[in-house]
């Protein structure tokens, strides 16, 4: 491995720690990251901590997988089958993920304008971002755009949900609700439109003509990222919502 020495003997100014007192989180290798929630190192050939952190993912890459990808979904048993990992380094690894997804996943408060593609997604990313099942949900808005609340219409399996345009307007009436936006997931993490959700899509768009309940945006979700259809299709100059 690259780093076999002791973090004690690496000069103070660039240990983990200390790179990251001095310029933030940012600059440090994901290894590097590892290394200050490990603590420690060994495993094979007595590694550093940051050198343990280095094996961790080279690990994790076997699967031909971005391991950041596999570690947000890995489990205590896995991550104990590397050499060096033992409960308490696996649940202090899990814990760090666990928090990192909940502080990109908080929503915003209730009320709160949604006024782009960004605050849609913030506010949907809990119930969508890093599922590993298709889901539908809808963002329930008043007159002002402001957020009433979210609401899961559908779970599908790894690939697909089934989405009625009945069942979502259902939800969105019966919250009272005068403004909508949709949006699903795609576990895989590409978040590019598929035929079936651009069909979707300008089903659900004529229904809320029909209904006078505007469809402000279809979004996708997915790995971190997001997706919004009234940005990237004409779906709407076919289908004007009077928003």
């Amino acid at each position: 491995m690259t780093y076999c020495l002791r973090v004690a003997d690496i000069p103070t100014s660039e240990r983990p720690r200390e790179r990251l007192m001095a310029h933030g989180a940012k600059i440090l290798a994901t290894a590097e990251l590892i290394a200050i929630l490990l603590g420690t190192g060994q495993g094979p050939g007595k590694l550093s901590a940051i050198g343990l952190g280095q094996y961790i993912l080279h690990e994790l890459a076997k699967c031909d997988r971005d391991p950041l990808a596999v570690l947000r979904d890995v489990t205590p048993a896995e991550l104990m089958q590397i050499p060096g990992i033992g409960p308490a380094k696996a649940t202090t690894i899990l814990a760090a993920i666990e928090l990192g997804k909940r502080a990109f996943q908080s929503r915003p408060l209730d009320r709160t304008p949604i006024d782009s593609p960004v605050a849609a997604a913030a506010a949907l990313s809990q119930d969508l971002m890093w599922q590993n099942q298709e889901r539908f949900a809808v963002l329930l808005l008043d007159v002002k755009n402001c957020l009433l609340g979210t609401q899961v219409i559908t779970i599908g399996t790894a690939t697909e949900t089934l989405a009625p345009p009945r069942e979502i307007f259902r939800e969105v009436i019966r919250h009272g609700a005068t403004r909508v936006i949709v949006a699903h997931n795609h576990p895989s993490g590409n978040v590019e439109p598929s035929q079936a959700d651009i069909d979707l899509t300008r089903k659900l768009l004529a229904a809320a003509q029909f209904l006078d309940i505007p469809l402000l945006d279809h979004l996708i979700l997915g790995d971190g990222n997001h997706q919004s259809l009234r940005e990237i299709t004409a779906l709407w100059d076919d289908y004007p919502q009077g928003d």
